[in-house]
């Protein structure tokens, strides 16, 4: 009889699984730039804590603060978060590339 219900008993268990689900969205990649999200830095004035935080959100490996009328290469890269300053240093932009 035990032989029987054993079986029954690991079965019956087997879908009583609890799985927390993180809050908010997951995590880009690391190293791939996701911009989705990032609307919260926006407003924000360029210091160290940004960036960190910048990169976070992101998944970029680099970010590049872009000031008005600074000369950029138009080169693309997935690990880079671009940061667009306006003339008072707050960014007014995030994009990848």
């Amino acid at each position: 009889m035990i032989r029987a219900i054993l079986p029954l008993t690991l079965l019956a268990t087997a879908g009583c699984h609890y799985d927390s689900a993180p809050e908010g969205p997951p995590p880009p990649p690391p190293g791939k730039c996701v911009a989705d999200g990032l609307d919260s830095l926006i407003g924000k004035t360029r210091t160290a804590a940004v960036e960190k935080e910048a990169m976070r959100l992101s998944g970029a490996r680099t970010v590049r603060w872009i000031s008005p009328g600074m000369a950029v290469t138009m080169d693309f890269s997935e690990s880079r978060l671009n940061l667009d300053l306006d003339d008072k240093g707050k960014i007014v932009r995030a994009h990848c590339g």
